[in-house]
């Protein structure tokens, strides 16, 4: 009787072992072992292991990858106009796109910096700002995505799902500009005074960009006619230094009611409403905020705004 007992201990402390995982149990997965766990990442997974990215995100981290979803990565095989096996061979593209969506730190969704840059592993930067109960990033491209999931553990880091791919930016401040039609006096301006080198430059830069209303408005306010002003290079040079700031100011960062000083050396202030007072008292209205550019960011406002006299 005594050895039954013996046994039936013994038994039943291994049962026991076994049904709390013992010593010998999996460790918490890494960030790409849960990728490669989750059915709804398994384009990830693969385009992780195309790029030869799987080792260095297994590594130590941490890491903070913003996981798109496979229906994320359909939307941009038809975006890009290729299929997933064109995509997966591009292992420069497809390394620099997966880089972007990883931040070197962990980072769970109530430390997420509002409205403020991130910079991800691939360089360049994107921001996440909240819209309702919704988390969504703006890329490099200004795209949007939703974190459609928040704060899913793991050994190294942590995952946030995403429903579209993000892409960095491929379009310096000028390109960017010269892309919207809003802005078409805008860029014949900044071509007439030889800045469009300096504006495609590493930077960064902030451009308050005037729109093509607030151009004509100025040309009334100042009695000339456009060729006059784009034919005034000192004069367009010294007006258009005066709309750019020496770094990447998003809206976030705008130092409300402190001069913000700017490449043409004089400053100008923001206040709380958007609104900027120009050195001669004037006001423009800041009307869209944080287009973003491999070298910068555009501000758009509704007036030209003027230095000194």
């Amino acid at each position: 009787m005594l050895d039954w007992l013996k046994r039936l201990a013994a038994l039943t402390a291994v049962a026991l072992v076994a049904a709390c995982g013992g010593d010998n149990d999996d460790p918490h997965p890494n960030v790409v072992q849960v990728a490669q766990g989750d059915a709804r990442f398994s384009i990830l997974a693969e385009a992780v292991t195309a790029a030869d990215l799987a080792s260095t995100l297994s590594g130590a981290g941490p890491f903070t990858v913003f996981a798109p979803t496979n229906d994320a990565f359909a939307a941009l095989l038809t975006e890009l106009g290729v299929t997933k096996s064109q995509l997966l061979a591009d292992k420069p593209l497809l390394t620099a796109v997966l880089k972007y969506h990883v931040l070197p730190s962990k980072v769970v969704k109530s430390a997420v910096p509002p409205g403020l840059p991130i910079t991800p592993l691939e360089g360049g930067i994107f921001k996440v700002d909240p819209i309702g109960t919704d988390l969504v990033i703006t890329d490099g491209r200004n795209r949007t995505s939703r974190i459609v999931i928040a704060d899913i553990d793991a050994s190294n880091g942590v995952v946030h799902a995403v429903d579209k791919v993000l892409l960095p930016a491929d379009k310096d401040i000028v390109q960017t500009a010269a892309a919207n039609p809003s802005f078409s006096i805008l860029i014949e301006a900044v071509t007439a005074a030889n800045l469009a080198g300096t504006l495609s430059g590493t930077g960064p830069f902030t451009f308050f960009a005037p729109t093509d209303a607030a151009f004509a408005a100025l040309l009334t306010e100042l009695g000339v006619t456009k060729a006059q002003l784009l034919a005034n290079t000192p004069l367009l040079t010294k007006v258009l230094t005066y709309h750019v700031v020496p770094s990447r100011v998003l809206k976030a960062q705008v130092p409300i009611g402190a001069p913000i000083t700017t490449v043409e050396g004089e400053s100008f202030a923001v206040d709380a409403s958007l609104a900027i007072t120009d050195q001669r008292g004037r006001n423009a209205n800041i009307v869209a905020t944080d287009i973003l550019a491999s070298n910068g960011v555009i501000h758009v406002i509704d007036k030209v705004i003027l230095p000194a006299p």
